[in-house]
């Protein structure tokens, strides 16, 4: 499985301000758990950073380290979601993974991370 160690951040270049980041990755692989089949996707990370940004080396070497994986669409593009909603604690983050038809079929996950909120006493 994907090691969300991989991933790198770096500090946010304009913390004050809310604006939008997307990657698309368009060479995503795993394999398919039942068949062992290969799945193939596009992957878009859309976030507004807090802190953090990913950098986009690690975040490759993070994909790829998928391409050998048994897993279903919907619990890669969870993981990834929950993955990089660690490392960077964003202000919002949505993953959408767009998979190559096979079987007749296409399909989109969408997953998105919610900061949880800190108690103020």
């Amino acid at each position: 499985m994907a090691d969300p160690k991989i991933l790198q951040t770096f500090p946010n270049p304009a913390p004050h301000r809310d604006f939008v980041i997307e990657h698309t990755h368009h060479e995503f692989t795993s394999v398919c758990p039942m068949t062992g089949h290969p799945d193939f996707a596009d992957i878009t990370v859309r976030y507004v950073a807090g802190k953090k940004c990913v950098e986009l080396k690690s975040l490759k070497l993070y994909f790829h380290a998928y391409r050998n994986e048994g897993i279903f669409f919907e619990a890669v593009t969870n993981k990834i979601c929950d993955d990089l909603g660690a490392a960077l604690a964003p202000r919002s983050l949505t993953i959408v993974s767009d998979w190559k038809a096979r079987g007749g079929f296409t399909s989109r996950i969408t997953a998105s991370f919610e900061r949880k909120s800190v108690r103020r006493r």
